[in-house]
């Protein structure tokens, strides 16, 4: 007889319908058969998963692929197991429920991404097996929790800040604190910039690209003025995905900068800049 449904769904347990370390999903499979019919096995599996693909162009007519895959976790349950002789379990017509409960492991695992040259996802799966096996899925939004021992997340940097935390979250306030000793012949335009850099790794190579957050500028440190205090107060983003730094393949992090413009020489009917660029430090955030 024919499977006329074939689905898996699960319950949300907040309002954003995300999930961290150590959750529990619970949901349920769906099949829904027009009469009698005979399933070899139903099989639930939960997984993470991060994959990057992008192509690079070396020259007229060569293009080179490069990939990677890797697996945070797959968790595998028997929901069906065989139960006849001939390896069969049969169901009666109709709708068919079955539960199914796992937890999220505790591991350092990265948060839900994706973009066009990598993603990283979880999702619980139903695997049934018939003469043919067929697969149903469905999404779910982790968010990582954070975890103090990541190499560099919390390390001080020479540079005045209000703080030595490094870790912010989405929508909370960024006092930077910096001293400019300014004993040239210029005036100097503090800037500052937050971007995300987006890197992906495969077969021994890198990808990267930027995509700038938010721009903001101080007041300009006079020639000659000696030392200055500049102090910015900047609100980081409420809508911005967490940083991923806890994958071999896939890496999101959130570079603070101070640009420090000045004018190097006269022109006709314009003027030449040049630009001094500090990374002040490495902004690592999460998204909620």
């Amino acid at each position: 007889m024919t499977i006329t449904r074939f689905s898996i769904e699960y319950d949300a347990i907040n309002s954003k319908n995300t999930f961290t370390n150590g959750d529990m999903i619970n949901g349920r499979i769906i099949v829904e058969v027009s009469g009698e019919t005979k399933i070899q096995s139903l099989i639930f599996r939960g997984q993470g998963r991060a994959k990057v693909r992008w192509t690079e162009n070396y020259g007229e007519n060569d293009y080179r692929d490069y990939w990677a895959t890797e697996t945070y976790y797959d968790i595998k349950q028997d929901i069906l197991r065989e139960s006849r002789h001939d390896g069969t379990e049969v169901i009666g017509k109709g709708r068919h429920m079955y539960p199914f409960s796992f937890r999220i492991p505790d591991g350092i695992l990265p948060s839900t991404y994706k973009r066009a040259r990598g993603k990283i996802v979880h999702k619980v799966k139903a695997e049934l097996t018939q003469s043919i096996t067929r697969k149903t899925k469905a999404h779910f939004t982790f968010v990582s929790k954070a975890d103090m021992g990541i190499p560099g997340l919390l390390q001080s940097f020479n540079f005045i800040t209000d703080s030595d935390n490094f870790l912010y979250f989405t929508g909370e306030a960024l006092v930077v604190t910096v001293e400019i000793n300014n004993n040239s012949s210029r005036t100097v335009k503090p800037k500052f910039k937050l971007y995300q850099k987006h890197s992906f790794f495969a077969q021994c190579h890198r990808t990267v690209y930027t995509h700038d957050i938010l721009k903001d500028k101080a007041e300009a440190v006079e020639a000659s003025s000696g030392r200055k205090t500049v102090t910015k107060v900047i609100t980081i983003p409420g809508d911005l995905p967490p940083s991923i730094l806890n994958s071999h393949i896939i890496n999101l992090d959130c570079p603070f900068v101070c640009v420090l413009e000045y004018c190097l020489s006269n022109i006709t009917n314009g003027r030449k800049l040049g630009w001094l660029v500090f990374v002040l430090f490495w902004l690592f955030y999460l998204g909620c």
